[in-house]
């Protein structure tokens, strides 16, 4: 990066400037000298010069432009030939880089497996890496440390610990089977009810139901979190994808992985997929054929969104490379997920090696059908999954799926925040949005693995650096 001269000019323009800016919704939190020491940009004028700006609507990129943010909003953007700087502006020249929106991802959590069954709370490592990762905007799809989520997201609104914007999950919304000694089970939908009921008064954002919970309660908190103007999403296996949308629920989780709607006669409200019995079915279908179209119909017809978490499947599928991150982890989580993955590695049985490719396609035929598709990576399972670098990755396994990097920078970026009602403020770049901005070497639009090389996150118009806030967590993810 070239911190450039400072440019002036006379008021006149920059009185125009500030007259067609749009009204700020959000205002820039304080940063806090625990924030303090990962931001390299904080001005209250900020010029980005002879940038590709990629806006994340799926149009293509546009070359040799120049965004001029105030207050942390972009007020200006154009041609760096014909667009004016202001007067005091502090100038960032990234002739050679590339800006995309800041990713908004939809199934991350702020817990990793520390051992067996059990989830270790990570939510200070966990934040700063989605941050450095490109991720300003993320909801948690799930929560198996009651207030921490909320506690964080909190602090991070306020400008106290370095991190994405969160919509905070509450507990998962579950019944009996899992044997998770962190998740309260629901006896009934009443229990659903005040479960939802007690959350939202907590402070909890959205709602996300899990693998045994009944039609009848994933309706009663379906009804519960809509009166209260918030979404309910879920992982599911006791409840097809169809009963779901029946129920009113506004997203489902795994693409198509937990879709149990073609599996032979499942029994009502029982999970019968621990065997592998979704994916395997799923893995037969033909996305063409009219039962699946006639499934996808009635998903969009009813505006249920999926959510591709093809980051996680990936670490079960053999013959897939290791994931990257992993260096970040203390040793023996390390050490553990590649055990895991060498075991993998050697199971020519597994039913990912199907399922895996086929969910590629049933998400691009969903999407071709005009179904929304939006992006997390679900940092859970066996482990491998890490944060940051795993949403860059997801990106690149849609491209592989079949869309085209300017469609999977949308999927991250604008689909996820017109999901969480934030399409206003963030997803894209345009001028009277938040300066949410990732800023690449290299051009994602033509080579999308090129969303890995971050050279700066911007959040509300601060610059963080992200090789300062990976080196404070090195090797210590898994402590905190």
């Amino acid at each position: 990066m070239t911190l450039c001269a400072r440019r002036f000019i006379g008021p006149a323009w920059l009185a125009l400037s500030l007259a067609t800016t749009v009204p700020l919704v959000a205002q820039r939190a304080p940063i806090s000298p625990a924030v303090r020491s990962f931001v390299r940009v904080d001005t209250a004028v900020l010029a980005l010069t002879n940038v590709r700006v990629i806006d994340g609507t799926g149009a293509p990129a546009r070359e040799a432009q120049t965004l001029v943010v105030r207050d942390g909003r972009i007020v200006a953007m154009g041609a760096a030939a014909t667009v004016r700087i202001p007067a005091g502006a502090q100038v960032v020249d990234l002739t050679g880089k590339s800006v995309m929106p800041g990713m908004v991802m939809v199934h991350e959590h702020l817990f990793y497996p520390t051992g067996p069954g059990i989830y270790g709370n990570l939510t200070e490592s966990f934040s700063r890496l989605y941050l450095a990762g490109g991720v300003t905007s993320m909801r948690t799809g799930g929560n198996m440390n009651g207030y921490s989520d909320l506690l964080v997201a909190k602090a991070i609104a306020k400008g106290e610990k370095a991190g994405p914007w969160i919509d905070a999950t509450a507990p998962y919304l579950e019944g009996p089977g899992m044997n998770f000694a962190q998740v309260q089970i629901l006896k009934d939908s009443t229990g659903a009810r005040k479960h939802v009921e007690y959350w939202a008064d907590e402070g909890a954002t959205s709602f996300k139901a899990y693998m045994n919970i009944t039609r009848a309660e994933l309706k009663a908190a379906t009804s519960a979190a809509h009166a209260r103007g918030m979404k309910v999403t879920g992982h599911l296996c006791s409840v097809t994808y169809r009963e779901a949308a029946d129920a009113g629920i506004d997203d489902l989780e795994h693409g198509f992985f937990a879709m149990n709607d073609f599996v032979p006669n499942k029994p009502l409200d029982q999970c019968v997929s621990r065997g592998g019995a979704a994916q395997t079915t799923m893995a037969a279908l033909n996305p063409e054929a009219p039962e699946v179209q006639a499934l996808f119909k009635y998903l969009i017809d009813r505006k249920v969104v999926v959510t591709s978490t093809l980051t996680i499947f990936e670490t079960f599928t053999p013959g897939r490379p290791m994931p990257p991150g992993l260096d970040v982890l203390i040793a023996p989580l390390r050490d553990e997920f590649e055990r895991r993955y060498a075991n993998t590695a050697k199971n020519t049985q597994s039913p990912y090696l199907t399922a895996f490719p086929k969910d590629m396609a049933m998400e691009r035929a969903f999407v071709k059908a005009g179904g929304t598709l939006v992006v997390g990576t679900d940092p859970t399972g066996g482990g491998g999954v890490i944060p940051g670098y795993s949403n860059q990755r997801a990106l690149e396994l849609l491209v592989e799926a079949g869309f085209t990097p300017l469609e999977a920078i949308r999927m991250g970026t604008l689909n996820g925040a017109t999901y969480l009602g934030r399409s206003d403020l963030v997803g894209s770049i345009a001028v009277g949005k938040q300066a949410d901005l990732v800023v690449l070497n290299g051009n994602p639009a033509a080579r999308i693995g090129d969303v890995r090389n971050v050279h700066m996150v911007f959040k509300q118009g601060v610059g963080y650096d992200p090789a300062a806030i990976i080196e404070s967590v090195k090797g210590k993810v898994g402590l905190w």
